[in-house]
């Protein structure tokens, strides 16, 4: 038998006897071969990712506080890490999937993951975060529902269909990391894709999915692509907006939304139109020349073809800037809704509590020694030979990295002596933040921010200053952990550090995150206790300075 499909019985067999013992949460178990394969998103023959033989990748389809563990296999050439976007891995950075937290699964090895799901419902994904790998595939959507007794607000939906769409390009992902790699941009992309697949109005296509005549179906749509916001539409439906990154919203009905760079969002859309085939389609937002694509839509028993007209896209450049920011503002968190949901120190009321700290975030662009090099507050990241993480465990932090390179005010001038380093900054544990990300170039931003939810309480033109906080909604702002920050505006979110670890916050735009435009958040905490922060797990893999140290003494 595979020695790594052995090990990984055995691990199997640990956790459920576990489970069985300590009555835990239900278990999830799934074994992931990561191949490379050949498919052709914009017509042209390629490299992908695979995972089974998949792109997109399976889903994870499970229930809040599941558990769930995943048997990756790497059979690439290359290094290869999977993060899973959105999910907060409570006191449990270590399979956070980054750089920064972990040693990357080798080619031929495997490594298994294990997290719950904690007290967490929505739309999730997860992609690769080694190299370029993220352009080649290996992405999949996590959908996490709310337990039996725990009623959502709105229906359940007759169907529902994880749709993964972004940009795309046909240059390869090797090609793509030799550009950066020599200083250069990947440039614009070429198209975007649904589902791995593209196609135009008024090609033969079979149907993406079928509805049936008065019934309705959730679509759970996250942009997974490189660098370009896009916007979804149904041909002759409406849709409701129920959920935005794992909260329930109050439900507003829309013709086209936005969806920005590492965002996910569910909308409910009812077959009430004549029975025919329908198109979905998905254009690119705020770039130069538009990309768009359509998939097909069929009335069960009808095969009447779509009609070539397209419903209208929202306005493009200044106007298009202000309507999407108008649509970020009519979003509002339904607190009514029953739902597993992040309470930190009373987080209900999140617009009482006093705020500890203020890090003001600016990103920025410039050229060292001739490469091209994306910074935050004047330092751009660079990932040491060990895990960050790692390295702190094990009480070797100051051999690989210095806390507190920048500071929680920008430089005057951020684009000026960009210092090259691990770039992470110590968090208070438990304390209160607020983050604002202030955009002065003319391209769109998207940030993420690992192991929390944050609440997006303000996007607005201009500079921030103190007394911006007067605009905040400080009543129903969502939590989530995506905002977008577009050219010449601020966004702020505040968040408690009570999730102990350390985590990424990062440029969704995956050539400014590969080029520094990222940074970690240390949070420890004082008591180093298994209450707040779970041990070195023993199945973790280790690497660099200390693949031979002795492991330090675990939490109690």
């Amino acid at each position: 038998m595979d020695t790594r499909k052995s090990g990984f019985l055995a691990v199997l067999l640990i956790f459920i006897s576990i489970a069985l013992v300590k009555s835990e949460d239900p278990y999830h178990f799934f074994e992931w071969k990561v191949t490379y394969g050949t498919m052709s998103p914009l017509g042209v023959p390629q490299q992908v990712i695979l995972i089974n033989d998949k792109f997109p990748g399976p889903v994870i389809n499970c229930t809040s506080n599941n558990n769930i563990v995943v048997n990756v296999f790497n059979n690439l050439d290359e290094p290869f890490l999977l993060t899973w976007n959105g999910i907060q891995h409570r006191k449990n950075s270590w399979v956070d999937g980054t750089p920064g937290t972990m040693c990357p699964i080798q080619p031929g090895t495997n490594f298994t993951y294990k997290f719950q799901v904690k007290d967490q419902i929505g739309t999730y994904y997860y992609f690769p975060t080694t190299a370029m790998h993220r352009a080649a595939g290996g992405i999949g959507v996590i959908q996490v529902h709310s337990r039996p007794l725990i009623p959502v607000p709105f229906d359940n939906p007759a169907d529902e269909f994880a749709v993964v769409v972004g940009d795309w390009f046909n240059k390869g992902h090797k090609s793509l990391k030799n550009l950066l790699d020599g200083g250069n941009s990947i440039g614009r992309p070429d198209g975007v894709h649904i589902n791995g697949k593209s196609a135009q109005v008024g090609a033969s296509a079979e149907p993406s999915w079928t509805f049936e005549a008065g019934k309705t179906y959730r679509f759970r749509f996250c942009n997974v692509g490189m660098r370009t916001s896009v916007n979804f539409r149904f041909q002759g439906h409406d849709m409701k907006l129920v959920e935005v990154e794992g909260s329930h919203l109050m439900q507003n009905d829309y013709m086209s939304m936005d969806l920005h760079v590492g965002q996910c969002m569910s909308v409910l859309v009812t077959a009430d139109q004549p029975p025919k085939d329908y198109y979905l389609v998905i254009s690119s937002r705020f770039t130069k020349q538009p990309y768009s694509t359509v998939a097909t839509i069929r009335y069960a028993g009808n095969s009447a073809p779509a009609s070539p007209e397209l419903p209208t896209p929202p306005p493009a450049g200044t106007l298009g800037i202000a309507w999407s920011i108008n649509q970020f503002r009519s979003f509002r968190w339904n607190l009514t809704a029953s739902a597993a949901r992040p309470n930190p120190q009373g987080s209900y009321h999140y617009g009482q509590i006093n705020i500890t700290r203020t890090i003001k975030l600016v990103n920025s662009r410039s050229y060292i020694d001739g490469k091209l090099r994306f910074a935050l507050n004047g330092v751009s990241h660079i990932d040491p030979k060990t895990p960050l993480k790692l390295v702190e465990y094990f009480g070797a932090a100051d051999k690989e990295f210095k806390y507190n390179l920048i500071q929680d005010e920008p430089p005057a001038d951020v684009e000026k002596n960009v210092k090259i380093a691990p770039n992470v900054l110590n968090g208070t544990y438990r304390n209160f933040v607020e983050i604002v990300f202030e955009n002065r170039e003319n391209t769109i931003q998207t940030y993420h921010l690992d192991g929390y939810s944050f609440f997006a309480v303000a996007i607005e033109p201009g500079k921030w200053a103190p007394e911006k906080r007067k605009n905040y909604n400080l009543e129903d702002a969502v939590s989530r952990h995506n905002v977008a920050v577009f050219p010449g505006c601020w966004a702020a979110v505040m968040t408690t550090l009570d999730n102990a670890g350390m985590w990424s916050l990062r440029s969704e735009m995956w050539e400014r995150f590969y080029l520094g435009q990222q940074l970690y958040v240390s949070v420890l905490s004082p008591e180093r206790s298994l209450r707040d922060e779970y041990s070195l797990p023993e199945t973790t893999q280790l690497c660099g300075i200390v693949a031979n140290l002795p492991k330090p003494p675990p939490y109690v």
